[in-house]
């Protein structure tokens, strides 16, 4: 096959890159590549999306299918469409769980309502509403231009190797420093995730098997306690102490839920506790297979390593600020 993938230089792009080279397939990336390199054995086509008109230079060339990740775009999704919507025998949108309306029930599932689609509005501040409602927006975008050939991947927490956010990444990097480490008293709130490279594998198979349909992409949930505590099993050292910090601590000393500087990564507040409980039968049955925590936690820890452990990251606490929760209690 011949995998065209807007992007291929970062995170899940690259990873669904590598994995079709891996496979023996011919992979072109369309991509600045300013970010990184593509991976060894695709074909780099320079393109900047948000330059109008930029993709016209693969008008003309044939694709079996298509990948594209764009993340707040849709009017990246609808030129991309516009070019090789018509030839293109199968298409990949990885769309996001952002898009639903309520995170707070349990068990919910890709026919729940979304919210209301926004265009681009480049002047606008980013917000978790605002990101969703574009990739809703794109999602119709998709649907309309190609929606008997579309694959609509709704990813939930996506980990592993290359993962820019921090949000995982941290929790395996502190945790093997070992001594008291700092958790949210939350142990029955709900936690899933989804390697990058298990996502990446499933969005080729897909490819290669014309799968289409709309899914939440993300493994089975479980109790964010024993989801952290597989971390800890994987990659602490003996002695390690996860210490259950209360949720009125954390608001009161202004530590952020899920991601972001001075916060508690994968906590989360009231309002989002089932935005990682959502019905992953549907994806699994499609062909989804997820690894267990504790291979992607050892995986994300030798490429913590590589940045540098003690660097500064994007989500998390630093040392100085988890004594301080510590000392709280």
């Amino acid at each position: 096959m011949r995998i065209l993938v807007l992007g291929g230089t970062v995170f899940l792009s690259k990873a669904v890159a590598a994995e079709s080279v891996r496979r023996g397939h011919e992979v072109v990336c369309a991509a600045r590549g300013t970010t990184g390199a593509v991976p060894d054995g695709a074909e780099l086509a320079v393109v900047d999306r948000d330059r109008p008109g930029a993709l016209e230079v693969l008008r003309g060339e044939h694709f079996d299918a298509v990948v594209d990740v764009a993340k707040m775009s849709v009017n990246w999704v609808r030129e991309a469409l516009h070019v090789l919507g018509d030839s293109a025998p199968h298409w990949t949108f990885v769309s996001s769980c952002s898009v639903y309306q309520d995170h707070s029930k349990p068990g919910q599932s890709v026919e729940s309502p979304t919210l209301p689609p926004l265009e681009d509005d480049p002047t606008a501040p980013f917000d978790a509403n605002r990101y969703g409602s574009v990739k809703v927006a794109s999602e119709h975008a998709v649907l309309d231009a190609v929606g008997d050939r579309a694959f609509i991947l709704r990813a939930g927490l996506i980990t592993g190797p290359g993962d820019p956010s921090d949000r995982f990444g941290y929790w395996p990097a502190r945790m093997s420093q070992g001594g008291q480490v700092a958790v949210p008293d939350a142990p029955d709130q709900a936690a899933s995730h989804v390697d990058v490279r298990d996502l990446a594998a499933w969005i080729v198979d897909s490819a290669e098997n014309r799968l289409v349909g709309t899914f939440d992409g993300m493994g089975p949930s479980e109790p964010l306690s024993f989801f952290l505590g597989e971390i800890a099993g994987a990659v602490a050292p003996q002695g390690t102490e996860l210490v259950r910090v209360p949720l009125d601590v954390l608001e009161r000393l202004k530590i952020a839920p899920w991601a972001g500087p001075r916060s508690m990564p994968l906590w989360l507040t009231e309002s989002h506790l089932a935005m990682m409980f959502r019905d992953a039968r549907p994806a699994m049955a499609a062909g989804l297979r997820v690894r267990p925590v504790g291979d992607t936690a050892r995986d994300s820890l030798a490429y913590e390593y590589e940045l540098g452990i003690d660097r500064v990251r994007r989500a998390g606490l630093t040392a100085s600020e988890e004594y301080e929760l510590l000392s709280a209690l």
